[in-house]
């Protein structure tokens, strides 16, 4: 099984929420032209001045997104229940 990693996108400012919330819109789209394995997006209000909009991709996809879409950092994706 091959490791999930978490693209995420960091929006500031007071329009952060909102932002990051209209973000993940389009990184669904990007899901479903791609055709991508895995469909898990989000968005998280971090403070009143920060929110993030994150994708799952595998290792396999991860260079092809990171590229395509730039995202601000990631991490190793670890489901929590």
């Amino acid at each position: 099984m091959s490791r999930k990693i978490k693209l995420i996108w960091d929006f500031r400012g007071p329009a952060s929420a909102k932002t990051a919330e209209h973000h993940e819109i389009h990184l669904k789209e990007y899901i479903a032209i791609e055709k991508l394995s895995l469909n898990i997006t989000g968005f998280e209000i971090q403070s009143e001045m920060l929110a993030i909009a994150f994708m799952v991709v595998t290792d396999e996809n991860m260079i092809q997104v990171r590229d395509a879409l730039k995202p601000h950092r990631g991490e190793v994706y670890e489901h929590k229940i």
